[in-house]
């Protein structure tokens, strides 16, 4: 009696898995050799599924709830099993329990650059990455393609092969986007329910679902960025030149403030060319801008009238008196640079402005 009760005390009355870890996908329930009851009890829990697997065949596929195992409710079993009318033996049938909830903050991203070619930047490399979120939608076919045998499978044992899968499928994507590359950052959202549509035939040949896959960041090597980065400051301070100077200005001016000798070359060579700037142009450093010089401006001619000097007169001024006979050929002018005064028609400058008077007309 008492060798009865042993042997009935070692099976297993029920069957249960209580998942304390976060990412087993599948657990093969231990039963250390022992057969399981007839009658005894399965308890699947939320986010969970029971399959049952005899003799390397998968069986019964079991939702979350409670169950009396018995011929009703393990029809595929029995079915291998050839129990007709019933078992009432214990049985020995491999169970593995297959966590439905979603995995969540999986990480993808590109081990190495994707090449492609941009239409303002020509061939550029990107780098991307980002997070995605499965569920197992179909335990059997998981355990048929991906789990097998093991005893605990894990996400890990999959997420590289779905990462391949994606940073495959986001090449394809990108490229067919055609999408500029300064306007990848406002389309993540669409190039991600993108590569999501075109992976999930795939992860649900796994019997996985895609629940979610966002593209967090795409970016460009290192010495491209940079470059960006001076074209784009060349863009914001527009007048190169002006800021060159200026950037070579407080360069000179730091280092003046230095104590030793450096900082009093420094302050020396800034003072002389500041000099010779102010030299060159005057009036540049008040205005604080480059400026042309006045155009010269011709001295006034001075004239005999009535025997008293007058003027001096501008060109201008010289062309109507002349139309209006106060100046003629023989007016005794004078300008600074003359050695003495002279007759109009010798002096060359007022050759144009007296030679379209007409003379004075004969006597009658």
């Amino acid at each position: 009696m008492d060798i009865w009760k042993k042997l009935t005390g070692e099976l297993i009355d029920i069957v249960e898995f209580l998942d304390d870890s976060n990412n087993t996908l599948v657990y093969r329930f231990e039963r250390l050799n022992n057969e399981i009851k007839n009658g005894a009890q399965l308890v699947v829990r939320e986010g969970q599924a029971a399959v049952f697997i005899d003799q390397g065949k998968l069986a019964d596929v079991f939702k979350p709830g409670m169950y009396r195992l018995s011929t009703a409710n393990l029809p595929i079993l029995s079915t291998l099993r050839g129990w007709k009318y019933g078992f009432e033996s214990p049985f020995k049938a491999e169970v593995y329990f297959v966590s439905t909830r979603q995995f969540t903050d999986l990480k993808w991203g590109t081990s190495n650059p994707i090449m492609r070619r941009d239409p303002e930047f020509g061939p550029v490399r990107l780098r991307a990455f980002g997070t995605y979120a499965i569920r197992v939608s179909d335990p059997a076919a998981l355990i048929r393609e991906i789990a097998g045998t093991n005893s605990r499978f894990t996400v890990e044992g999959i997420m590289e092969q779905l990462r391949n899968l994606i940073v495959t499928r986001f090449s394809d994507a990108l490229g067919e986007s055609k999408i500029a590359m300064l306007d990848l950052a406002g389309n993540y959202s669409e190039l991600g329910e993108m590569i999501a549509g075109t992976i999930r035939p795939e992860f649900n040949g796994y019997g996985i679902d895609v629940m979610k896959l966002l593209v967090e960041n795409i970016s460009l090597p290192p010495e491209v960025e940079q470059a960006l980065d001076r074209r784009s400051s060349m863009g914001i301070v527009g007048n190169l030149q002006g800021y060159t100077q200026m950037a070579a200005a407080d360069a000179m001016l730091a280092a003046a403030k230095n104590p030793g000798t450096a900082g009093q070359a420094i302050g020396l060579g800034l003072g002389m060319m500041m000099s010779g700037q102010m030299q060159a142009n005057p009036g540049a450093m008040s205005a604080g801008h480059a400026a042309p010089p006045p155009l010269p401006q011709a001295s006034g001619f001075f004239v005999v009238v009535n025997g008293q000097q007058a003027g001096p007169f501008d060109p201008g001024t010289m062309a109507n008196m002349a139309r209006e006979g106060r100046v003629t050929r023989e007016t005794f002018v004078w300008r600074q640079g003359m050695a003495n005064w002279a007759k109009g028609a010798d002096v060359p400058d007022l050759g144009s402005i007296l030679g379209s008077v007409p003379p004075p007309l004969p006597p009658a």
